[in-house]
């Protein structure tokens, strides 16, 4: 049997020829580290469901970000578990919030890292939604005011980006406007702009403690079955001034993050949520899968798809694994 003149094996042969060839690069600046931040001092709770991530004070969250700088790692996401929550979350967007007082925290003691703030009510209203809850429904337009106060406050706190998580309508464009009247022009805004309704996030709530107590939210994030309406979303906010969009999560919507970055080519990320990390953390304690080698793959598959940016708990792992790889 003749075999043709392209034998694809012949760039394979060894790593320094897989290296030469290699289509997609991973990189610390690709990652962005998630934090949780709770009063307190010296405390670091250890979340259940998330083996290896904790519950932090803010005397160990500036170490916690010392370290991520450290390791090359450009910025965190910031996420607040308050004092108290009420029905309206006041807790979000209060001068003296856990999320204000982390913020100028980190901006005292640490330079040369961007601090991206969650912006949503669901960790601070006792009802666990994203937004006001009036007779059992979430109410769309009188959240966006409460949503605009909270990223003023994150802003003025010295956030770089603001992440508007919340998936109501209209509220890109309400946030935009409300930082350009405060002269905060030019402090970007990276949309969670298609958001699922996703089965994956179940660790993320008990770290954040926002589980909702009553129904689910599927009026506001994204059915899992739709794409050509993630499409929609994304064009929404980048109309409204979004100057990134998000996909949420990563793997289970590589399809997606293809498709965003295909039709938009902007600035893209992509978050490997929650129960992504522990179906991996749960499965690589088991033995059943090389732990370190999963998380690289799947990481460089989220950056394959499309994404520049990657919000992930394997982040710090990922950046000594990369680290090593240059050495």
């Amino acid at each position: 049997m003749r075999f043709p003149q392209y034998r694809p094996r012949r760039l394979r042969k060894n790593e320094i020829f897989r290296k030469m060839i290699r289509e997609t690069h991973l990189s610390p600046d690709d990652l962005v580290l998630p934090l949780f931040v709770r009063p307190g001092k010296q405390m670091r709770q250890p979340i259940s469901s998330m083996p290896g991530h904790f519950q932090i004070s803010i005397d160990l969250l500036v170490k916690e970000v010392e370290e991520a700088k450290s390791l090359g790692i450009p910025g965190v996401i910031l996420f607040g578990i308050p004092e108290k929550k009420d029905e309206m979350g006041t807790e979000a967007y209060a001068e003296n919030g856990i999320i204000q007082r982390a913020v100028r925290a980190i901006k005292e003691k640490v330079e040369g890292i961007l601090i991206i703030t969650d912006v949503c009510l669901c960790e601070y209203t006792s009802h666990g939604h994203c937004g006001v809850v009036r007779d059992g429904k979430i109410l769309n337009d009188e959240t966006l005011d409460l949503l605009c106060r909270q990223a003023l406050s994150h802003v003025k706190a010295g956030a770089d980006i603001v992440a508007p998580s919340d998936m109501m309508d209209g509220r890109i464009g309400a946030i935009r406007r409300t930082l350009d009247e405060n002269r905060f022009e030019d402090v970007p805004i990276l949309a969670y702009a298609a958001k699922f309704a996703s089965s994956f996030y179940g660790p993320f709530r008990v770290a954040a403690e926002s589980k909702p107590q009553f129904g689910d939210r599927k009026s506001y994030q994204m059915d899992p079955a739709n794409g050509d309406e993630a499409l929609r979303e994304v064009r929404l906010d980048i109309e409204e001034g979004a100057d990134m969009v998000m996909v949420k999560p990563a793997l289970p919507y590589l399809d997606i993050i293809y498709r965003v970055k295909q039709t938009f080519n902007i600035p893209l990320a992509a978050y490997s949520v929650s129960g992504e990390f522990a179906l991996i953390q749960a499965a690589s304690q088991l033995g059943w899968v090389d732990g370190e080698q999963v998380i690289m793959e799947s990481l460089i598959a989220i950056k394959r798809a499309g994404a520049d940016l990657i919000l992930t708990y394997f982040a710090k792992e990922a950046a000594r694994k990369l680290a090593k790889s240059y050495e």
